[in-house]
């Protein structure tokens, strides 16, 4: 998709030394990418201890002893 934005100079001029890309579009695309993997992080991290799978700590021990 071809997008027209206006970005501050100096953001662009940092965001291209940060990320040692080559050109101005590599470099959106990094940060672009970065910030949806950061985004996604910070769900899983909220849902650490939320989520019940079915086994308890003593269950998982039992199977890794198992083994």
């Amino acid at each position: 998709m071809k997008t027209l934005i206006d970005i501050q100079d100096e953001l662009m001029k940092d965001l291209l030394k940060e990320s040692k890309a080559k050109t101005k579009k590599a470099a959106v695309i990094m940060a672009i990418r970065e910030y949806i993997n950061m985004r996604k992080r910070e769900k899983l991290i909220s849902m650490m201890g939320k989520y019940d799978f079915g086994y308890t700590q003593e269950d998982l021990e039992k199977m890794r002893a198992d083994d």
